[in-house]
């Protein structure tokens, strides 16, 4: 008979907690996609034609990625130069990065990802990075000269940048 006390005590204890578990868990989990922005991760415009930004999301809100762009000077004048990113994070909709600098060049952006004007997820433009990015140039003699611009970054579509990777 204690035996069997114990066993339902046991049995009504793990039930209740599974419950609680998942219930927590679920919500939990709504929350956390719908907060955690990697819908986000993909590939944008960037200044020029065949230029562009991949970002990625982590779990945490921390942003990985690179700029992928024509280097504008020098004996590589014309060639891809990809600078990774230094630092990045998305708080929300904030996102923000640094880039590593790459021929005395190196790009921060701070803005906001915005829904654009692409109808259905996978769309071109169906997210858009609206904000500031700054080009900083360091010259031999190290002084840096920073050039601010407003841009408007637009998502790629999801085939194209499958068939690109």
């Amino acid at each position: 008979m204690r035996l069997r006390v114990i066993f339902m005590a046991v049995l009504v204890g793990a039930s209740f907690n599974l419950t609680a578990g998942a219930q927590e868990s679920a919500s939990g989990a709504k929350t956390a996609s719908s907060k955690s922005g990697k819908e986000y991760s993909g590939m944008y415009s960037f200044l020029e034609d065949g230029e562009f930004v991949q970002i990625t999301v982590e779990d945490d809100g921390r942003v990985t990625g690179f700029v992928s762009r024509y280097s504008d000077g020098g004996s590589d004048k014309g060639a891809f130069l990809d600078h990774y990113f230094k630092s990045g994070k998305l708080d929300g909709k904030r996102l923000s990065f640094v880039t590593e600098t790459v021929h005395g060049l190196w790009f921060d952006f701070k803005g906001t990802v915005e829904r654009g004007e692409g109808k259905n997820p996978g769309d071109e433009a169906y997210y858009v990075l609206k904000g500031t990015l700054t080009d900083n140039t360091s010259d031999a003699a190290k002084k840096v000269t920073s050039h601010a611009r407003e841009v408007d970054l637009k998502m790629f579509p999801k085939e194209a940048s499958k068939s690109s990777t």
